[in-house]
């Protein structure tokens, strides 16, 4: 979370231009306290809310002075919203503050965004169910505060083990890596950083959105010069490697179709489909990256996907084995931390 003090000479100047305490938003107050909680956002919600500014909350400049007062207020209020079986929330209010505050404690603090544009975002966070992730827009992953927005895939704790799977291969320092359907980056920007002077990551993506925030997370990492972001689904913009790869790596969509509605109400309603919807079985992309696996992967060549679990990861090993025998070796399952088999993995020959 991001806070520093904020110095007193400054703070006395400051106080003299704040603006007088506004007064509480009561229309968006009464839309929460009609709302359903197990309806999907309204049109209005899904609207008014959104942010003019597409800069991540948590890196936008403090420029939004308020009087400790007036913040201590709207403390009360937003506590006063979070419902009783949603006791995580008041854990997700202190956070918002960190991130959003040069320094939440400071009177004036200077916000990164007006108070009112918080207090949409709290709204909407409590009462769409929009994930906490989308609102501070970043989510602490590894060792990393990766960026995120609308339209891209939060990051998953689980998904981490990829990671460490690329740190075991021999030799993975000096290799060429592919991270296909990359989303916000983030396991491309984690390799990237464990790379040597040769080593470099192609990460592909259909979605321009997922291109743009991939490639804030690059550059705010500086790794620009290890991670290559191309446009295009799975594959296809990587012809020029063809048989060159030391790695292929890929979360990508595996949810069954009829099991989309089913889903938590801060996935399904508002991460995107692109990235969750793997067809009728969940397994149409995690198959096409199979069949394209030999093509690019040079002997030796290391492949781990993530599965939706223990039935699909299953199958997969049975499929590539009994398939493609004579091309691949030493393909299993591997446990995430609980124990679910998360992924599968192999060697090309």
């Amino acid at each position: 979370m991001l806070a520093s003090a904020s110095a007193a000479a400054a703070a006395v100047a400051v106080v003299a231009l704040l603006p007088r305490r506004p007064k509480p938003r009561c229309h968006l107050l009464k839309r929460l306290a009609t709302a359903s909680a197990v309806t999907p956002p309204s049109p209005w919600s899904a609207g008014a809310g959104t942010e003019a500014d597409p800069t991540p909350l948590f890196l936008r400049p403090a420029a939004h002075p308020v009087r400790a007062a007036t913040l201590a207020a709207f403390r009360r209020r937003a506590t006063a919203l979070v419902p009783p079986s949603a006791p995580h929330l008041h854990r997700h209010l202190r956070w918002l503050l960190a991130d959003a505050a040069h320094d939440p404690d400071a009177d004036p603090a200077l916000l990164r965004a007006p108070l009112g544009d918080l207090e949409a975002l709290w709204i909407r966070h409590v009462r769409d169910r929009r994930p906490f992730q989308y609102v501070v827009g970043n989510e602490h992953w590894r060792d990393l505060v990766v960026a995120v927005r609308e339209g891209v895939l939060i990051p998953r704790p689980e998904t981490e083990a990829v990671v460490e799977m690329v740190g075991r291969v021999e030799g993975f320092e000096a290799g060429w890596w592919a991270d296909l359907g990359t989303g916000s980056g983030a396991i491309a920007v984690a390799v990237a950083r464990m790379l040597g002077p040769e080593g470099r990551v192609f990460a592909t993506d259909v979605s321009e959105v997922a291109m743009d925030v991939a490639r804030l997370n690059v550059q705010r990492y500086g790794m620009q010069d290890k991670v290559e972001i191309r446009h295009g689904s799975w594959f296809e913009p990587l012809e020029d490697l063809k048989g060159k790869l030391m790695g292929v790596i890929s979360n990508p969509p595996y949810i069954p179709t009829e099991d989309l509605p089913g889903l938590q109400p801060e996935v399904g309603w508002h991460e995107p489909k692109l990235a969750l919807d793997g067809g009728k079985d969940g397994l149409e992309h995690l198959l096409h990256l199979c069949e394209g696996l030999s093509s690019v992967l040079k002997p030796g060549g290391f492949f781990v996907f993530e599965t939706n679990g223990n039935e699909q990861s299953d199958f997969l090993v049975d499929f590539i084995r009994a398939k493609w025998d004579s091309s691949f070796r030493g393909v299993e399952a591997v446990l995430d931390f609980a124990d679910i088999k998360r992924f599968v993995t192999g060697y090309r020959r």
